[in-house]
């Protein structure tokens, strides 16, 4: 579903969107642009967590310690 909206563009911005929509509308492409970019940010955001959590630190000897507490706890079963 589409919704008017007005949005304030750069006009080199909205050149280049001109320049490279082909047979398609202006809307169109800037819809198009619009949900790469948000993929894009969607992406990055992913690494970043992912950079995080596999990241040495703090992390890393509490998940350390929990598996010292687990090996312990297996071998008294």
């Amino acid at each position: 579903m589409r919704i008017p909206k007005t949005l304030t563009v750069e006009e080199s911005v909205l050149a280049e969107v001109e320049e490279t929509k082909g047979g398609r509308s202006t809307s169109e492409r800037v819809n198009e642009l619009l949900k790469r970019a948000l993929d894009l940010e969607r992406q990055e955001r992913l690494q970043r967590e992912a950079a995080l959590f596999y990241s040495d630190g703090e992390d890393r000897r509490e998940e350390l310690a929990f598996q010292k507490a687990s090996l312990r706890s297996i071998a008294r079963e």
